[in-house]
């Protein structure tokens, strides 16, 4: 083999390899020395040791952004990823008519991007005027002009529900429905493709057994796509641990009211570039860091326990 062609190979795969080491090497091992100072702008620092690790085991927003991460992706595995693969269910049957459409429509928001579905939920979740209080404000009027349910005994004032403060108080759970409009389609294609690769004799010898739809789903479905769901479900942990942009974006200062949609990116976005410590915003970033290699490593583990047994 000559030289140009052994040569070659390295050449397609320069471009990627100068990327990676300069955006992902070089800032790793800047971030291990980073995280042992504490940074006044970009120059000044002073040598701290582990002090910023202590700071946000003793700092109370950086234990509220935690629970607020924890929460969304609580949100993110248990509402999202069942809806995701009961929409899957639905469309993977030959009886459903436009099944095609449907499938671009549940997909559609990831077409558009998620700067684009932020604004738009910003937009939706407004008080007085978003469209999410409005229809919430119509259904109870409505609910109020049948006399037989008694509906102004026990539902709030149309005031109330128009003022109703998604984009506050109510951030966290705001971001899981907005979350969820955008993820559910992705998470549904991956689903999809798996349930089209689960075979169909095993599924027509359960039905020759006696086993309706629901047994049929746990003995053969479920076992089919364990490996997909496995991947979906991690994908989907480390997604939501790592979520910025929709609560940046959507939310007043990023953080709604007190605090509420504070997450762990947002926490280290705001020390690192609005306050200027970096140090602590690396020392948080390796924190978060630990916690995904964790969530990584106990899924190895009992993925390894499970195939063993």
């Amino acid at each position: 083999m000559s030289t140009g062609s052994r040569v070659k190979p390295y050449l397609f795969l320069a471009p990627f390899l100068i990327l990676f080491v300069v955006f992902t090497v070089v800032p790793l091992f800047q971030a291990v020395p980073l995280a042992t100072h504490h940074t006044f702008g970009p120059d000044a620092s002073t040598y701290v040791g582990f002090e910023k690790f202590a700071q946000a085991f003793s700092d109370a927003r950086f234990w509220k952004a935690l629970r607020n991460t924890l929460v969304f992706t609580a949100g993110s595995v248990f509402i999202q990823l069942p809806i995701a693969l009961g929409l899957a269910l639905m469309l993977n049957r030959k009886r459903v008519m436009g099944r095609g459409v449907f499938r671009l429509l549940f997909f559609s928001p990831q077409l558009v991007g998620l700067v684009f579905v932020a604004v738009l939920a910003s937009v939706m979740f407004q008080k007085q005027k978003g469209l999410v209080n409005t229809a919430i404000a119509g259904g109870a009027d409505m609910l109020r002009s049948i006399p037989l349910i008694n509906a102004n005994a026990w539902l709030p004032t149309t005031s109330e529900l128009l003022n109703t403060p998604w984009l506050e108080s109510l951030a966290m759970r705001t971001l899981i429905i907005s979350a969820l409009w955008m993820y559910a389609g992705f998470n549904m294609i991956y689903f999809l493709a798996a349930l089209q690769n689960v075979p169909s004799e095993l599924e027509e010898a359960a039905m020759i057994d006696g086993a309706g739809p629901v047994r049929r789903f746990f003995a053969v479905v479920l076992p089919s796509i364990r490996p997909v769901a496995v991947f979906v479900v991690l994908l989907s942990i480390i997604g939501s641990i790592q979520v910025f942009e929709l609560a940046y974006i959507m939310l007043p200062e990023g953080v709604g009211m007190q605090d509420s949609g504070l997450t762990l990116v947002t926490y280290l976005f705001k020390n690192g570039f609005e306050i200027g410590d970096l140090g602590y915003a690396t020392a948080i970033g390796w924190l978060i860091a630990v916690i995904l290699s964790a969530t990584a490593i106990t899924q190895r583990l009992v993925n390894r326990q499970e195939a063993h047994a």
